[in-house]
């Protein structure tokens, strides 16, 4: 009777957190992961858990402020040089953990034309913006032709010299990296496609082959990484990821600290463990598989880099010292 009772409290516990957060992922996903197994890499990150009701102290609907710095709607601009331009909501797959999960959906909102013209408006009248990032939702579930029309449209603002796309698709659903996406994607500006992968698990031959069609087309790509309880926070987990990234060239570029969006507590570390767990990489890994961790002040402040410190603070009349990848102090005079 408990069984049929505990059966009955986790139905009803996941109707609710699939009433207010997208729930989804792919067949590719589905065919790589074990859904009654809780230690699953994927599982963890896309099957919803009950867990997710639980509110911890901290959490905030907007962690990283996209609402307090967006002057027009499918625009942030938190820094001088640089935007985000957000034309959908939809994504391949709902990760459990999304900083943006009470937005996106596969109903949630993708601008309409006339919103996209406002936006994109508002990069063209502002010659700071040196760098638009396209992100959401997932860019990469625009079809080729409206995908096509945003960078070109890109591409004209003579001020605008980078585009960066933010997308899980290529690991997670690969076939829709097509030769007429990949066309969509060129352009004479610098393009840079950053695939978000969190395990090796994810890089299977199929994302090895989307991302080697993205890669071939002259395309360079970068990788983002959110660090997560029970999914790859420790140093061998990690270590599989970004040797395969590079390996794919693909060359690690942010490893994030968890934002506290509403119900992902389970996946958070404490930023020492993360430390350590970066600091355990330097010795590992070469330079290239090193990404740079980093936080996202809530509210809005931006990113920081949190990573260790290898250099202590100088004393005054004392050299200082400096610590190599295994902790050993070293002597070192900067005077």
């Amino acid at each position: 009777m408990k069984q049929t009772i505990d059966m009955d409290d986790r139905a009803s516990a996941l109707h609710q957190i699939a009433s207010r957060w997208a729930v989804g992922w792919t067949p590719s996903v589905a065919a790589r992961m074990d859904v009654a197994d809780p230690r699953d890499p994927l599982a963890r990150q896309f099957v919803p858990d009950p867990a997710e009701l639980e509110a911890a102290p901290g959490e905030l609907e907007d962690p990283i402020g996209d609402g307090s710095h967006s002057p027009v709607k499918g625009v942030v601009h938190r820094y001088p040089d640089r935007v985000l331009l957000v034309p959908t909501h939809a994504c391949a797959v709902y990760c459990r953990f999304c900083f943006r999960r009470e937005r996106v959906g596969p109903g949630g909102e993708a601008l309409s034309p006339a919103e996209l013209e406002r936006a994109l408006a508002y990069v063209a009248a502002d010659s700071r913006i040196w760098e638009v990032i396209l992100s959401g939702g997932d860019p990469l579930l625009l079809s080729p032709r409206r995908l096509g029309d945003v960078v070109r449209a890109l591409d004209a603002i003579p001020h605008v010299q980078v585009i960066r796309v933010h997308t899980r698709v290529p690991a997670l659903d690969p076939d829709r990296v097509t030769d007429a996406l990949v066309e969509a994607l060129r352009t004479e500006k610098a393009l840079w496609v950053v695939l978000h992968a969190n395990h090796a698990r994810e890089l299977d031959p199929a994302a090895r082959e989307a991302c080697a069609r993205i890669a071939r087309a002259g395309i360079p790509m970068l990788a983002q990484t959110v660090l997560l309880a029970g999914v790859n926070d420790d140093p061998a987990a990690l270590e599989a990821l970004f040797r395969a990234l590079v390996a794919m060239r693909v060359k690690p570029y942010y490893l994030h600290h968890l934002d506290p969006a509403p119900g992902t507590s389970r996946f958070r570390t404490s930023i020492e463990a993360g430390q350590e767990l970066v600091r355990s990489l330097r010795g590992r890994v070469s330079g290239l598989c090193q990404p740079t961790y980093v936080l996202d002040i809530p509210g809005g402040a931006g990113k920081v880099p949190i990573g260790p410190a290898y250099l202590d603070e100088a004393r005054d009349g004392e050299r200082r010292v400096v610590r190599d990848w295994q902790g050993k102090p070293h002597a070192y005079d900067d005077r």
